[in-house]
């Protein structure tokens, strides 16, 4: 099993799913802000050119979601069996891909990487990402985790962005969502979570924001 990986919200839970399922995998760094996702051998793997990938015995995944339920599907793990409650899951899992996930991307991309200061961008995706972490903080209030009380990968999937919510909100972090703090808290907890930390932390990649950086992320716009 081989996982394409960059310290991204998306690569991070999948490294945690791979890590809860004890499952043994190889990492191959795609360094995004050098453009290594754009190459010939990895759009093989990732027509769409963006991690995570993941090639488990001869079966090629990309996009996260897609792979964290191929893995849950395949290991009997992480989906509740319960109609009710898989059903639930689902629906949380597709909120965070349908929303937290594209609005703190796009907040993030106006706040920190457009070369312009667009105001309205800012104020139009940040406050899209404070209505999705009441929702959020609404379920956790009632619920232990997002599907009830089992773990599941919608919980995965939310921990994956929620890791990166200082980076919209800055020193304010997730104070106003006291539940999805709570739960941040408890992730941080787990073993698997620990570990793909330490995974994260054993890569380094590129952090200078320049022309390099903006041409690899959006070579659309160069």
């Amino acid at each position: 099993m081989n996982l394409y990986f960059h310290a991204t919200p998306n690569s991070m839970k999948v490294a945690v799913l791979l890590h809860e399922l004890n499952l043994a995998f190889d990492v191959t760094p795609i360094d995004i802000s050098k453009g290594e996702q754009h190459t010939p051998a990895f759009r093989l793997v990732n027509p769409n050119g963006k991690v995570p990938a993941l090639v488990d015995d001869g079966v090629t995944l990309f996009d996260s979601h897609a792979i964290l339920m191929f893995l849950a599907e395949k290991h009997g793990k992480f989906i509740p069996i319960h109609i009710a409650k898989k059903a639930a899951t689902f629906s949380w899992l597709q909120l965070v891909a349908t929303g937290l996930s594209p609005y703190s991307g796009q907040a993030i991309h106006f706040l920190h990487y457009a070369p312009e200061d667009l105001p309205y961008a800012k104020s139009r995706y940040t406050r899209e990402v404070e209505r999705t972490y009441k929702v959020l903080d609404e379920r956790l209030h009632a619920s232990e985790w997002l599907a009830g009380d089992e773990y599941t990968i919608a919980d995965m999937a939310l921990w994956g962005w929620a890791a990166s919510a200082g980076y919209i909100f800055g020193e304010r972090g997730l104070g106003e969502y006291p539940a999805v703090q709570r739960f941040m808290e408890t992730m941080h907890a787990r073993p698997a979570v620990q570990k793909a930390l330490a995974m994260k932390a054993e890569h380094k990649f590129k952090t200078e924001i320049d022309e390099e950086t903006r041409r690899s992320l959006f070579p659309q716009l160069a």
